[in-house]
């Protein structure tokens, strides 16, 4: 019986990925302080959604690291990065725009190139 590789790199990924979810979802403010300090306070609800999508995404691919899995997360991550695009001006929300998008743009290509190699 042949058993699959333990795609090392794909669960470092999503570990992180995990890691930074949980803590946008508890310390969403502290986040916000340190990255973007013009985002409204009132919207802190935004930044712990985004940590709560982060980390249900992340902990499905840590545990089912597959490329199916992978590429819908990637996509996924795509999708939240082109929904930045109309706030990346924005005087109040522009910089957490840029850097969400930022990261989240990381993630997708990451997630693809990783899925990629998996198929091979």
């Amino acid at each position: 019986m042949h058993d699959e590789p333990p795609r090392t790199p794909t669960r470092g990924l999503a570990a992180a990925g995990a890691t930074a979810g949980l803590v946008l979802l508890t310390r969403p403010q502290r986040v916000l302080d340190a990255v973007a300090p013009t985002f409204p306070r009132e919207r802190a609800w935004l930044v712990r959604a985004l940590g709560a999508r982060m980390l249900v995404q992340h902990a499905v691919v840590l545990v089912r690291p597959g490329p199916g899995v992978v590429t819908s997360g990637a996509a996924l991550d795509a999708l939240h990065a082109a929904s930045m695009l109309p706030f990346l001006g924005s005087d109040r929300y522009g910089r957490a725009a840029r850097i969400s998008a930022a990261v989240a743009l990381g993630s997708a290509v990451a997630g693809r190139v990783l899925a990629g190699s998996e198929r091979r």
